[in-house]
């Protein structure tokens, strides 16, 4: 064979070969990379296995099944509350499911697609305290021994320091934590929002030393929250999936199961 015809051969299949290389590339999921957010059960949940479950990791998978174009990478790996946000914030990672919209976190991220649920702040007290909490007046009124206790980084501290004159505990990062500084005495109130309170409660062990108080005294939404360096094309394919489970009645399916 001739140098001419040879070169010509190796070209022919070049040709060949790059169509098949980028329709290739084009079948490869868009990864989309997140965290499992510590303490935020029922988002995210050890399930005993060595994987993590829960309500955000099920509208994760439920995404995926309406744009097999879309992975998300790194839901089952646990990172701390404010580490996820910051490395979001960052462009470190891509995501994060089911955030409170903040005035704080608008200007730090992007939030798309329908509300995924909503969530009820309640206070949770020690069985033997008969403290009775309807207002924030009353729990103003326990003052000096009102100590509320709160998780570290997340929207909670912000919404009892909006409240004024309420001294607030934000050192622990942990539900589980705060619960024991509960029953130790070391705060009056927790904070805390649900769904899932009872079976927080169930899980670590308390719910036979810690009640919760009826009286709803926050509710907001949750939404998807995106890195502002993520493009726009995939946001807007990540928010049709989320609004096309809304339709369906999917996401409140999905609540309702970890309610």
């Amino acid at each position: 064979m001739s140098a001419g015809r040879g070169k010509r051969k190796q070209l022919l299949l070049a040709a060949c070969f790059i169509p098949l290389l980028a329709a290739a590339e084009a079948q490869q999921p868009v990864q989309l990379r997140t965290a499992a957010q510590e303490g935020t059960e029922p988002k995210f949940i050890a399930d005993g296995r060595g994987r993590i479950g829960g309500l955000c990791i099920d509208i994760m998978r439920a995404v995926e099944q309406i744009d097999p174009g879309l992975r998300f990478v790194g839901d089952q790996l646990w990172k701390p509350l404010i580490r996820a946000y910051s490395e979001l914030e960052a462009g470190l990672e891509d995501v994060q499911c089911a955030v409170q919209r903040t005035v704080d976190r608008e200007k730090r991220f992007n939030f798309i697609g329908p509300s995924l649920y909503a969530i009820e702040y309640h206070f949770l007290l020690r069985q033997n305290d008969n403290a009775v909490i309807q207002s924030w007046d009353d729990v103003r009124k326990l003052a000096p021994n009102g100590i509320v206790l709160v998780n570290r980084g997340f929207a909670a501290g912000d919404i009892v320091a909006a409240m004024g004159g309420i001294e607030v505990d934000a050192s622990s990062t942990s539900p589980e934590l705060n619960l024991q500084k509960l029953i130790a005495g070391r705060g009056r109130l927790y904070f805390h929002r649900g769904p899932g309170l009872q079976k927080l409660l169930q899980r670590t062990g308390t719910a036979d030393k810690i009640k919760i108080l009826p009286q709803v005294m926050y509710s907001a939404n949750l939404y998807f929250a995106t890195s502002k360096q993520l493009d726009s094309k995939i946001s807007e394919r990540l928010a049709a999936a989320l609004n096309q489970l809304e339709k369906k009645g999917e996401l409140e399916r999905l609540m309702r199961k970890w309610d």
